[in-house]
């Protein structure tokens, strides 16, 4: 299992979109999933599936957050014609928000929101391809805090490094000289990428595109709790914001095998039990698992 997962927050179209982006990436497929009664959303859909490698975790679970492109997800191509064919497939029903061409920095490049209001990156990158990278972009009071929070997590995670970093350059208004232009960086294994903008988005991260850090025990929960959450407000059910902002879930590992094997009345159980928590307690999920 991947250390860290990313986690889209649907209001209820998660297994049309399951369906649809497993279409559109070559040699991807749906895992497994689960059904959540009773919750505050009421019946909760959970899907994971795997996208050029980078497993997904994909939920309904109401209107409450809506997608923006503070955080988008970087394709690494194989060829220009690669990146032809999946913007194609996902600008259907969407829109292009820097339009696919040539720019000075590759020579085919586009950027989209698809039709479910997610973000997407593409362009040719043989070196790495193929592959996707979760992308951060820190704007408004955020903008110049990319290469702080590259550092932060680089630190908290292990078997990280920074693989490159770009910046802007005098001329480059509105954005400041010195921030990051373009980063990419590896966390636990997983490539990340991460800029600064300074133009006038009128967004910023929230809890549609959330990471997810799978721990195995309970003092990796404690941890990884302590570390990154910083907004006391937000905690709930696992859910955390850190210092910039960015949406995080602590989870044990072992929530996947219960949410996915266990029967009606397990799962049932355990829902209910974290439904009461900030941070999760393992020895008390596993409590409610054994039932």
């Amino acid at each position: 299992m991947a250390k860290i997962i990313p986690h889209l927050w649907f209001d209820h179209q998660a297994i049309e979109a399951a369906d649809f982006y497993t279409s559109v990436f070559p040699g991807s497929k749906k895992l497994d999933g689960a059904t959540l009664q009773d919750t505050p959303s009421g019946t909760v859909n959970i899907l994971n599936i795997e996208l050029f490698g980078l497993p997904l975790q994909m939920i309904n679970a109401g209107p409450y957050f809506k997608p923006n492109p503070s955080i988008s997800f970087m394709v690494h191509c194989q060829s220009p014609a690669q990146v032809d064919e999946l913007w194609n497939k996902l600008l259907q029903g969407g829109q292009a928000l820097m339009p696919l061409d040539t720019y000075p920095f590759s020579e085919r490049y586009g950027w989209l929101s698809d039709r479910y209001g997610f973000s997407w990156q593409l362009l040719p990158t043989p070196e790495i391809a193929p592959a996707i990278s979760p992308t951060l972009m820190f704007v408004g009071d955020n903008c110049g805090r990319a290469e702080e929070a590259i550092s932060t997590y680089s630190k908290l995670f292990p078997h990280s490094q920074v693989e490159l970093m770009e910046r802007y350059l005098e001329h480059e208004e509105p954005d400041r000289p010195g921030t990051v232009k373009h980063a990419r960086f590896i966390l636990d294994g997983q490539r990340f990428a991460a800029l600064d903008s300074a133009y006038p988005h009128q967004f910023d991260f929230n809890e549609a595109v959330s990471l997810m850090v799978h721990c195995r025990d309970q003092s990796e929960i404690d941890h990884y709790w302590v570390a990154l959450s910083a907004v006391p407000e937000s905690e709930q059910c696992g859910w955390l914001k850190d210092k910039f902002g960015v949406s995080w879930q602590v989870v044990p590992a072992a929530l996947d095998r219960m949410m996915t094997e266990g029967d009606g009345e397990a799962i049932a159980r355990v829902t209910q039990a974290f439904l009461k928590m900030k941070k999760f307690e393992l020895a008390e999920l596993e409590k409610a698992y054994r039932g």
